[in-house]
């Protein structure tokens, strides 16, 4: 071999020697370690499928026990509640009124206030509510969280505005997507995954509207973070091109973040508003009267579908990943 040939040789070498030394460095990482490495670089382009599939399920909480150890943890602190508490059939809401009827309503419930959400459980109904706060970032934590309780379902109890002329304040909305305009779900699933409610959840709260007489539609929202869009004419002929019913903020994130952590979730939105016209955006005056008009039929409406869902025993999801 001449001098040439051996330190082109030597050069190709060496220059591939720092690609194995990080590869060898990152497949050592456990958990959550791994979790802003790319597969490919974590393994290697030519791991076993098998291989890049534990690995994305080490990302999440039912897969990583350290992680599952720390989310029991902070949802206990959060709430308030032990682990032990929580019914397999849980309520997620943005609002404390919704807390104060549930607890009404059901006399054995047991309310307690954590550090940043507040939580009743009914032993007897067999339900929770969690009250989280408002906005997607709160919405995808809440939705990993009670990933812990290992719930058979969950419902979003949550308002929205109106998007579509036919819609009025006090309609029921019962989306079957939400377009994810949000920044947070992009950290669960890449942006092309759509974001769905589990059908069989929707199915029993669309049972229950039927039954007590009330109308409902069913449709695409659009989730977003961004406040005061009212005032926003491009971003409303957006809305208006996208063809959604409403617009809010926290479905989307919910969706995505249950989905990948394997909760059933469903969404009955309420329309609180009407702001594509100025004059229907909401005030204080006008949401007051929205709570005392159509709020107690919305958490009602939640409790009988989640109890129902308790009762009948069925199964929900229809495969397993």
């Amino acid at each position: 071999m001449t001098t040439n040939v051996k330190k082109k040789a030597k050069k190709k070498l060496s220059s591939k020697a720092p690609q194995i030394k990080i590869r060898k460095r990152v497949s050592k990482r456990k958990g959550d370690d791994v979790a802003s490495v790319p597969i490919a670089t974590a393994l290697g382009e030519k791991a076993p499928y098998k291989q890049k599939e534990d690995l994305l399920r080490s990302r999440r909480i039912f897969g990583n026990e350290e992680k599952r150890k720390i989310a029991i943890d902070m949802l206990e602190r959060y709430t308030g509640h032990s682990l032990a508490d929580f019914q397999k059939q849980i309520i997620l809401t943005n609002f404390q009124y919704y807390n104060e009827r549930f607890n009404s309503l059901l006399p054995d419930a047991i309310h307690t206030k954590g550090s940043a959400f507040q939580a009743s459980s009914s032993k007897k109904a067999q339900v929770t509510i969690i009250v989280f706060g408002v906005g997607s970032a709160m919405a995808a934590l809440v939705g990993e969280l009670i990933s812990v309780v290992e719930p058979k379902a969950v419902l979003f109890l949550g308002l929205c505005g109106a998007v579509h002329r036919s819609l009025k304040v006090g309609d029921f909305i019962l989306p079957i997507a939400s377009i994810r305009a949000e920044s947070v779900s992009t950290h669960f699933m890449p942006p092309q995954v759509p974001a769905l409610p589990t059908f069989k959840v929707q199915k029993f709260v669309s049972q229950i509207l039927v039954e007590h007489g009330y109308e409902y539609r069913t449709g695409t929202v659009h989730s977003t973070d961004y406040r005061f869009w009212e005032f926003d004419d491009r971003f409303k002929e957006n809305l208006v091109e996208e063809r959604v019913l409403a617009v809010e903020m926290e479905t989307a994130a919910l969706f995505v973040s249950c989905f990948i952590s394997k909760v059933n979730i469903g969404a009955l939105l309420l329309v609180s508003d009407c702001p594509m016209n100025k004059e229907g955006i909401k005030t204080k005056k006008s949401a007051s009267e929205v709570f005392k008009k159509y709020t107690d039929i919305h958490i009602e409406l939640g409790i009988e579908a989640m109890a129902d869902i308790a009762d009948r025993g069925e199964k929900i999801r229809h495969y397993t990943w």
